[in-house]
């Protein structure tokens, strides 16, 4: 129990967030139905309420019992919340039969937009509504869903569409907004592929001329009211809660006052980030990480300490870094633990160059501050996600000598192999220098070299664990120089 101190009075946080409001069922075993969404409206800044349709005995491995809520009580319970807060999107998820689906859906008739995830097909294919049920959410709630975010075995049984890809899926889509919802984002996660591709086809909120944007996500325009939020398929199978961690999130930036694209691509981002750290707890299936953007966010200045606490280690005329500093310069680059874009990845604002007292960081460590190291850092972490921490040294001949009276596991890459589509393209060497230095290995190199190419100096790039690391990697280098 805590002690108060006498005549002390509680700080009230100034801020007043947006309110959601999910309409779910439990899950005992804490990954999905509310639990998630409550998660994820968190993760998202917006202060989530929650109306329970069901209390299931569920578990990582599967759904042993459900016991329903009194539809009553369920219309109560959306009653009050909407009563008292200023409740700015709602979301459905698991509703159990076709008379909760009913008092839902009149609930919410003259209620704040709504995100419908209609929850007809389990993950394992297993049918989660009676045939009535399917019919009360196709006819009585998504055609009055805000957006409705059904998988791809969902889409079918709703439009009668098959979908199997991309095409397919648009189809699907355009079909469910004719049913009368705004908007429908059809799920690709039940699809074969080495993408997971989701479409979004809107009705009366259509993109502009510039898609919205997220880290890890490449979006792409179908046509003027369709949009493919495309990114790299996981290998992984801690997906438990991923689609209400979805449509949660997307309900809490349509509270936020988003637009329908730009909830989508966020909540999309959401989900990437999601799966990719999820959690591995139980025996069956593991969770998603809802809350891994805001761990994201946490680690972010401890990144930025980590690269100047580096740049102190490597500088001054003594510093491991004086005989390897490149023409360029050099840059530190720490990734913080869920980086997704070089603007998560903390280096050196005008990198480190050289002075008449050594090697000196040019500005102070920040955010955003290194392209290429930290895109290379973000590609090796693609395979090997224990690196954390990369920076460039120059090459020669006496390098490469010196690597070899080291115990480092060095990889050579050469650049003019380099296609001339990757060459062109913004961004992408530092890509292909990764995938080519980690090709077929099971943990990434400590160091990747290359002569140069036309216009390219060549380089050293280090990569380690963390700084720490990486300032040891980087002495045993050094002290490896004749």
């Amino acid at each position: 129990m805590c002690d108060v101190t006498a005549g002390s009075r509680p700080v009230p946080d100034p801020s007043a967030p947006p309110v959601a409001l999910t309409v779910a069922g439990t899950d005992s075993g804490g990954g999905a139905g509310v639990a998630a969404d409550l998660r994820a409206m968190a993760a998202r800044g917006v202060f989530g309420t929650s109306a329970v349709t069901a209390v299931t005995a569920q578990s990582s491995r599967g759904v042993h019992a459900v016991d329903g809520v009194d539809p009553e009580t369920v219309t109560e319970q959306v009653a009050v919340v909407l009563d008292d807060f200023a409740v700015g999107a709602a979301k459905t998820g698991m509703l159990g039969d076709a008379a909760t689906v009913e008092v839902v859906a009149d609930a919410l008739a003259d209620g704040p937009p709504t995100v419908v995830d209609p929850v007809m097909v389990a993950q394992s294919g297993d049918r989660l509504l009676t045939d009535a049920g399917e019919s009360a959410v196709a006819d009585a709630l998504v055609p009055r869903a805000a957006v409705t975010t059904p998988n791809a075995p969902e889409a079918e049984l709703l439009t009668g569409v098959a979908v199997t890809d991309v095409d397919s899926a648009a189809r699907a889509a355009r079909a469910l907004v004719d049913r009368g919802p705004s908007a429908a984002l059809v799920t690709g996660g039940h699809l074969d592929g080495d993408e997971v591709v989701d479409v979004l086809h809107v009705d009366d909120d259509p993109p502009g001329e510039s898609p919205p944007t997220v880290a890890g996500i490449d979006v792409r325009r179908i046509d003027d009211r369709t949009l493919a939020f495309a990114r790299d398929r996981v290998a992984t199978d801690t997906t438990h809660g991923g689609g209400c961690t979805l449509s949660a999130a997307l309900a809490a930036d349509l509270a936020r006052g988003r637009s329908v694209p730009e909830a989508t691509a966020a909540a999309v981002g959401l989900v990437d980030r999601a799966v990719r750290h999820g959690l591995d707890v139980g025996e069956g299936y593991g969770a998603v990480q809802g809350l891994a953007g805001l761990r994201a966010d946490a680690a972010r200045h401890d990144a930025v300490d980590a690269v100047r606490e580096a740049v102190a280690a490597l500088s001054g005329p003594d510093g491991p870094l004086t005989p390897l500093l490149p023409a360029v310069g050099t840059n530190v680059a720490v990734a913080a633990p869920y980086a997704r874009s070089p603007e998560e990845v903390a280096a050196v604002d005008g990198r480190v160059t050289g002075t008449v007292d050594g090697p000196r960081a040019a500005g102070d460590p920040r955010l955003g501050a290194s392209s290429h190291v930290a895109r290379l850092l973000l590609a090796v972490r693609e395979g090997d996600p224990a690196v954390g921490a990369a920076c460039n040294v120059r090459f020669d001949d006496d390098v490469e000598t010196a690597l070899s009276r080291t115990t480092l596991d060095a990889v050579e890459v050469d650049r003019t192999d380099q296609p001339p589509a990757v060459r062109e393209r913004e961004g992408a060497t530092m890509g292909w220098v990764a995938e080519r230095a980690t090709q077929g290995r099971e943990r990434a190199p400590d160091a990747v070299y290359d002569h140069g190419a036309h216009g390219k100096e060549p380089m050293t790039r280090l990569l380690a664990t963390d700084a720490e690391a990486l300032v040891e990697t980087v002495a045993e280098l050094a002290s490896a120089l004749d």
